[in-house]
């Protein structure tokens, strides 16, 4: 793995320096083995262009959004002061995550506990990278004509109306975009919002991973697009279970971008 260049908020301010952009990781980016690719990508495309951006480290815990949706206000309140008592210390102004999770919390939960940040997706970042010139992606055949279709990440889309970003990226990547049958506002969920993620299903008939994965492979895709390290959990455990992972991929945007790039 090549060189990745990563300076935490602690070691700008003793440089008495401030990043463009603070870097929320989060738990799956940290934890999680697959997110943690979803991570480094997103890193090696901000080091390529040279972003100046910094992570807390140590410093950063759980935005506090599973314990919230699985109804424990209290310790969500606990984990999300904990942060913000960080953030504001740090003069943090601007904040880009790679989970809509994270994204969603930091954005709409944290001002009235007093945590007011400009809070970005990744995909929106991307974007914006791609507007202002910095982020160049012309004349990249890694995925030209290769069908790709997103699946919408509840807290991105149907949460927050983000629907464009991510579907700009693939047009850029110069990919033919097919869409499900349930997509935008109609996007159905992979499964694992509500911390649905951290436990068993309950008995049904189908679990909604399944659903969805079924409704992804019947466009034909090369690759289904996510935006979020839970959606790519299910995603990829639904590939799996139709044993399609020789002839489908699953990937975060920011690996698209990495790979169209060859960092």
């Amino acid at each position: 793995m090549s060189n990745i260049t990563v300076k935490t908020m602690a070691q700008y301010m003793a440089e008495g320096k401030q990043p463009e952009v603070l870097f929320w990781v989060g738990c799956a980016g940290s934890f999680d083995d697959r997110a943690k690719k979803i991570t480094r990508a997103f890193v090696k495309i901000l080091n390529n262009i040279g972003v100046e951006f910094a992570v807390l480290g140590t410093e950063e815990s759980c935005t506090g959004d599973p314990a919230k949706r699985a109804g424990n206000e209290f310790v969500f309140q606990m984990q999300a002061m904990m942060n913000i008592e960080v953030l504001n210390a740090y003069d943090v102004k601007k904040i880009v995550t790679t989970c809509p999770h994270c994204f969603n919390t930091l954005k709409n939960e944290y001002p009235s506990l007093g945590g007011n940040y400009e809070v970005l997706h990744h995909s929106q970042y991307l974007q914006q990278l791609i507007d202002a010139g910095k982020l160049k992606l012309e004349g990249s055949e890694t995925f030209k004509g290769k069908r790709i279709t997103f699946h919408d990440p509840c807290y991105l889309g149907r949460g927050n109306d983000v629907y464009e970003a991510p579907r700009t990226l693939i047009e850029k990547l110069d990919a033919e975009l097919v869409e499900m049958k349930r997509c935008r506002t109609r996007g159905l969920c992979c499964g694992a919002g509500g911390a649905q993620m951290f436990k068993e299903p309950e008995k049904g008939d189908k679990d909604i991973n399944i659903e969805r994965t079924e409704e992804a492979l019947e466009e034909k895709p090369q690759i289904i697009a996510t935006g979020c390290p839970f959606c790519n959990t299910m995603m990829t455990d639904g590939v799996k279970h139709f044993e399609q992972e020789s002839k489908v991929m699953v990937k975060d945007l920011a690996e698209l971008i990495m790979e169209a790039k060859d960092l």
